[in-house]
């Protein structure tokens, strides 16, 4: 297990390493010692855009060791809620995390110029970024520094921001690798505020457990059982966006914020669509068969040049086809396509992007915003005056997009139209208008996110009373910081039970049960709320907002008194844990 942990102070360009082997002994690894990590060196009262807000990213022991183990998880003080930020990335990034020695590595202070930092093994580097402060493009970001580092070609990772970022665009997203994200509640405006462009590391460091034959035998055991998995037969051919279609049949696909759950053109941008038409490849994140990274191709004729063309290569998946396509009233696959690669330049997190483009047309369209406000006329369906209005949200030349770029919750509250500013926690809401279930799963999940106690799923399988899914939620959320202590992709949730999780630790020398297993995640579970609550976190102040209770979803109309009754259990609940 690795259990180094490197501290970089970007105030002073100073670095420190410390083994902290009972610290991963207790907490696992991953979001177990990054919560610990952020309570040691996170103040509750610090600006998230402050020197005082610290970045902890983790790793954990199944980190290279087993097949779909490859998130890094990010914890931060939240921009976009001022809470706690938490924000899973794929990729090779954990892998090159793992290799350069470490399990952790937190960042902290301001850099007085732009920087970018390089950690090769025990070395940090600290390396003027001035030339390419400016530069918007995220993805030509990643391209020049590759090029300029070359050290750990093929297994280094770079991390950085675009123009979002710089900007502070509160839910601004860090880039890795070419098609992977630390998306949702702002880390990139946390870079900005900090003056970091970008974090590259890589290392040639390896391990292999003492007992090689017992953990040959798990690591095949592990990849069989990924390989004939639900997760494999559902995700590789088509990949996420293979659900569009039936969520949209159920009656669960938010359609122009909201306005409907069904989206009459949902065939034109689904999975299978783009599959036929625009599949350029798939990739997989280090150490994972399944492949789900799917890539479209798009094909862009040069100005004034016949036959002359430039191609394209743009990762989608289920939340931007949502968030970009179904949200926003898009059915022309290029325009969707087009924006999303906008979107990726820029370093915006698709999801709030789209939720909030979503609500400043809705609100133009009721008189509360004007065209000198939106300076492009927003009308659903219209991909160009997206795009432009995506660039408006990064440079904010005026007021209202200064506001917009703080997050739906914030504009709204200064412009009106609350009741159709789609976000809980003041996180946008993600890709699922299933039920009570994935609603009051995003006001009472700990980052107020739809993968925090999968409540889209519980919504699909039956009706509970508020109590009882509050119990569901809680439960699923509370075995969901094992894996993501571990940390495996929560695709691969259905392969990592808790007899393969213990299996898994004995050729690493780490012995556990299942009851100490469970036993863990409830208190990962029960640390991360208090930390919440002392970042300010309040049940009574969570806004539910009203365009929820006139949308059909596939469980009928939901009732706000159902809501505000699971939401009130919650709260003695609370009183349990804490």
């Amino acid at each position: 297990m690795n259990s180094k942990v490197l501290t970089i102070d970007l105030s002073d360009y100073s670095y420190r390493i410390e083994d902290r082997k009972k610290l991963f002994n207790r907490w696992i690894g991953g979001v177990g010692v990054g919560i610990q990590l952020l309570k040691e060196e996170l103040k509750p009262d610090a600006d998230p855009l402050s020197p005082d807000n610290t970045i902890v990213l983790a790793t954990g022991p199944f980190t290279p060791a087993y097949p779909l183990a490859s998130k890094t998880v990010a914890l931060f003080k939240s921009p976009l809620t001022g809470n706690l930020g938490e924000s899973h990335a794929g990729g090779r990034t954990a892998t090159a995390i793992t290799n350069a020695g470490y399990g952790a590595i937190v960042i902290k202070g301001k850099s007085r110029k732009p920087i970018y930092v390089v950690v090769e093994n025990d070395r940090v580097h600290f390396k003027d970024a001035r030339v390419i402060w400016g530069i918007e493009d995220a993805i030509l970001i990643g391209r020049i520094i590759a090029e300029k580092e070359q050290g750990g070609r093929g297994s280094r990772t770079v991390m950085r921001i675009g123009g979002a970022g710089e900007n502070l665009v509160r839910y601004a997203c860090v880039m890795t690798e070419t098609y992977r994200h630390f998306g949702r509640l702002g880390l990139g405006a946390v870079f900005g505020s900090k003056m970091l462009k970008a974090l590259v590391v890589h290392g040639k460091l390896s391990k292999i457990p003492d007992n090689r034959k017992g953990y040959r035998e798990i690591y095949d055991k592990i990849y069989r059982i990924a390989l004939e998995s639900g997760a494999m037969k559902k995700y590789h051919l088509i990949g996420t966006a293979v659900n569009v279609n039936p969520l949209n049949e159920l009656g669960g696909l938010p359609t122009k914020n909201l306005t409907s759950a069904k989206f009459e053109n949902a065939e034109e941008i689904s999975g299978e669509e783009l599959a036929d038409k625009n599949l350029g490849r798939r990739i997989a994140c280090n150490h994972c068969p399944i492949a789900c990274i799917h890539i479209a191709v798009l094909r862009e004729p040069y100005e004034g040049k016949e036959y002359f063309y430039k191609t394209i290569m743009i990762s989608y998946d289920y939340e931007l086809i949502y968030a970009l396509g179904s949200m926003l009233g898009i059915s022309s696959r290029d325009g969707l396509l087009k924006l999303i690669l906008r979107v990726e330049q820029l370093g915006l997190d698709a999801m709030s992007t789209g939720v909030c483009l979503a609500w400043a047309t809705e609100a133009l369209k009721a008189g509360l915003i004007t065209e000198d406000d939106t300076i492009t006329k927003l009308a659903f369906g219209n991909s160009e005056e997206y795009i432009r209005a995506t660039g408006y949200i990064s440079k904010q030349p005026n007021e209202f997009y200064r506001l917009l770029a703080q997050g739906v919750d914030k504009v709204s509250e200064v412009y009106g139209g609350g009741e159709f500013a789609l976000a809980f926690g003041k996180n946008e809401m993600p890709g699922y208008h299933t039920g009570h279930g994935t609603h009051v799963g995003s006001l009472i999940g700990l980052r107020h996110s739809h993968l925090d106690g999968g409540g889209y799923a519980i919504d699909q399988k039956k009706k509970l009373k508020p109590e009882e899914l509050v119990d569901e939620l809680v439960k699923e959320e509370q075995w969901r910081q094992i894996l993501s202590s571990l940390v495996v992709c929560f695709f691969a949730r259905g392969v990592f039970t808790p007899e393969i999780i213990i299996e898994g630790f004995k050729p690493l020398g780490i012995k556990l049960t299942e009851d100490r297993l469970i036993k863990l995640g409830e208190e990962i579970y029960a640390e991360k709320l208090k930390l919440k609550m002392q970042l300010g976190f309040d049940l009574n102040s969570l806004r539910i907002p009203k365009r929820i209770f006139e949308t059909e979803t596939p469980q009928g109309k939901l009732k706000k008194e159902y809501i505000e009754e699971a939401i009130s259990y919650y709260r003695e609940m609370i009183g349990r844990i804490v």
